[in-house]
């Protein structure tokens, strides 16, 4: 039984860190891109993807640490549309392809 519980006590540690890199990526990219490019891509402001990422970063990360919680699952998803669906669109526009 110790070898299942020491598996969970892993595998949540590895979920958690795992996560926690993707809200911090999703954050720090959109902090460096220039604000003029998300309204370009018709794509919600930088400022209310930077406060939906930090609250996000907060919530899914610091205060609700279960990586299986639903604020960290919503919050995950969060991040990884941005990084998926905004980044790549707003990174065309910043580097002026």
């Amino acid at each position: 039984m110790d070898v299942i519980s020491e598996l969970y006590r892993w595998t949540d540690w590895v979920l958690f860190y795992g996560l926690l890199a993707l809200r911090a990526w999703a954050l720090i990219d959109c902090l460096t891109r220039r604000v003029d490019a998300f309204p370009a891509v018709e794509k919600l402001t930088k400022a209310a993807w930077a406060a939906m990422l930090t609250l996000g970063l907060v919530f899914g990360s610091l205060i609700f640490q279960d990586p299986l919680s639903i604020f960290s699952l919503v919050t995950a998803v969060m991040a990884a549309v941005y990084l998926a669906d905004v980044r790549p669109a707003v990174r065309e526009i910043s580097e002026g392809r």
